[in-house]
């Protein structure tokens, strides 16, 4: 399982939540999500520990910490959810004129 970390500092790097999270056990992973067309940090983050009791300890102490000039939101992650790209909206293809008033 692993721990989402939400409303972080835009200048966060993972050595930052490295160093934070390696207070309360190991740190086995980092994720920093960037944003895909400017690369920067999209405000949230993932870590995972080695165990269920240093992920407890690490939520119980962080959630609602200020830290770097904000205050996190620290607690399990949810699962991924599956994406079903018929879900999604369409913009492509048909005659786009069909639905416009002419």
């Amino acid at each position: 399982m692993s721990i989402y970390i939400g409303n972080l500092s835009y200048q966060v790097t993972e050595d930052d939540l490295r160093r934070a999270f390696a207070e309360y056990g190991t740190v086995a992973r980092v994720q920093l999500p960037t944003d895909r067309e400017t690369g920067k940090p999209r405000g949230f983050a993932f870590v995972e520990m080695q165990t269920d009791a240093e992920e407890q300890a690490a939520i119980e102490a962080l959630d609602g910490a200020e830290w770097m000039g904000r205050d996190l939101r620290v607690n399990k992650a949810k699962p991924r959810e599956e994406r079903n790209n018929s879900s999604r909206g369409s913009w492509g293809g048909g005659n786009a004129r069909r639905n416009r008033n002419y």
